[in-house]
């Protein structure tokens, strides 16, 4: 008994009705993937949330192991004696990403024994005197403000300190000086410099046309 059905099962099955169970076998799973629909009116679509955090817009600088790279525009001997605009970088490294305010604080710092043999030099260290109106800072930076107005790509340096300028080329060469150290940051188009009456500095005019 048992083996005549075995028999017929065999007949049923045989090698010839593979290929048709193969294909049997593949419309059942097409069927099946068809019920399941994304997007449409019909199904569901799978929402990505944002992965781009929000910041403040910062200068940018190179990263290091140690902080940040960044530039600080000299004057030197003799190159800038006679010629205010020759300015000539030194390199530094920023401990944080506040790279513009760091930059502007070596170079009122000065430059390092070793730079200063080989000629580099600026007035500014000298030029700022007296005490500070900003809590003991020696300026303060604004970053998209020519002054108090709103100014996207303009960064406003205002000195806390008071300005006295040695002769009629030291205001000039110090403008150059952080206008070129500032510029190294590709969201810094103009740069406004302001003393601490928040005046034009080296305005000799009184015009304030750097605020205009």
């Amino acid at each position: 008994m048992h083996s005549r059905r075995f028999a017929a099962y065999s007949r049923i099955f045989r090698p010839a009705h593979l290929p048709l169970l193969g294909l049997l076998a593949a419309l059942f799973l097409l069927s099946a993937c068809a019920g399941t629909t994304t997007g449409g009116s019909g199904g569901s679509t799978p929402t990505v949330a944002n992965s781009t955090p929000t910041t403040i817009p910062q200068p940018t600088a190179t990263s290091t192991p140690s902080g940040y790279a960044v530039k600080v525009y000299f004057s030197k001997h003799p190159d800038s004696d006679s010629n205010v605009n020759a300015v000539f970088a030194v390199n530094r490294v920023s401990p944080d990403l506040g790279v513009a305010k760091y930059s502007l604080q070596q170079l009122i710092a000065g430059p390092t024994s070793s730079e200063r043999a080989l000629g580099y030099y600026t007035d500014l260290t000298v030029s700022l005197t007296g005490s500070s109106n900003c809590g003991g800072a020696d300026f303060q930076l604004f970053p998209d403000h020519k002054g108090p107005t709103s100014s996207p790509g303009t960064m406003t340096v205002k000195f806390c300190k008071a300005t006295q300028l040695a002769g009629d080329l030291t205001g000039a060469r110090i403008t150059a000086e952080i206008d070129k150290t500032l510029f190294q940051f590709s969201n810094i188009h103009q740069v406004v410099i302001l003393n601490s009456s928040g005046n034009c500095f080296n305005d000799f005019k009184g015009s304030n046309d750097c605020l205009k």
